[in-house]
């Protein structure tokens, strides 16, 4: 599709399969890269108290309010800016998440319902101040906050979400990476098949990406006693950056139409 203007584009990546699938792998590795810094450096793993979520959870805060200070100080779409931001947003979700429901103790079941209730809100007050939570209309810095607000909450409901159902829900990491995959493709069909709101169908899906990154993330670093295949962290991280730097050269990055 053809735009006579700038003015008529977002400041996010048209949704497209190259967008869930670099989407998919940037909260892989959030999950790995997270875990990386509070669980390999600071070792929040094996002591929830020793404050090495907390520290982590600074540290990752501190590079996404950069990386969304990028992203909108831009005057167009930057696929670069995004996607760090994007990755960001995923990592300071993993550490926060897990400080709320480990060093907190507030407990999977806790912290998810809690991160549910926010990103409702965050998609209401949203909606009530613009009208709308279309991301077609991510282009002006008003707009733009309200995206990577939701978009934190998500993602950090993404990790309380999926360790509930891989640890609470007794499913494991690759049973809760084949529930929150078979809800994705529900979500798929709804979209093929039927004329349920574009809007709804896209947050749906941009917030189950989420816990299917953290399941798959688990199951890459986890220790094989707890049903992971026990790989480095920091070996993980690299990887999946090295596999989405190639995909952003790779897949077409341009800022269009999304569901509407």
């Amino acid at each position: 599709m053809k735009h006579d203007s700038s003015a008529g584009l977002s400041k996010v990546p048209a949704v497209t399969l190259g967008f869930w699938i670099i989407k998919i792998l940037a909260t892989t590795l959030g999950e790995t890269g997270g875990d990386a810094l509070t669980m390999t450096v600071f070792h929040a793993d094996t002591n929830a108290h020793n404050g090495g979520y907390l520290i982590g959870t600074a540290i990752f805060l501190a590079i996404f309010v950069a990386a969304v200070a990028a992203q909108i100080s831009t005057n167009k779409f930057n696929a670069w800016v995004y996607w760090i931001a994007i990755v960001a947003s995923t990592t300071v979700g993993t550490a926060m998440a897990d400080f709320f429901d480990r060093s907190l103790g507030i407990g999977y079941t806790g912290g998810a319902s809690i991160l549910f209730l926010l990103v409702l809100a965050s998609l209401a007050i949203w909606y009530f101040a613009m009208g709308t939570v279309d991301v077609m209309t991510v282009a002006t810095p008003k707009v733009e906050i309200f995206y990577w607000v939701t978009i934190t909450f998500s993602q950090t409901l993404g990790t309380a979400l999926g360790d509930w159902l891989a640890d609470t829900g007794g499913l494991g990491y690759q049973g809760g990476a084949l529930v929150f995959g078979a809800a994705l493709a529900i979500v798929a069909a709804f979209y093929y098949w039927t004329s349920v709101s574009r809007v709804f169908l896209f947050w749906t899906a941009f917030i189950l990406t989420r816990p299917l990154g953290a399941t798959v993330g688990d199951f890459l670093d986890k220790p094989i006693s707890h049903g992971g295949l026990d790989l480095s962290r920091p070996l993980a991280s690299t990887m999946l950056a090295a596999v989405i730097v190639g995909l952003i050269f790779l897949l077409p990055q341009r800022a269009g139409q999304h569901p509407a």
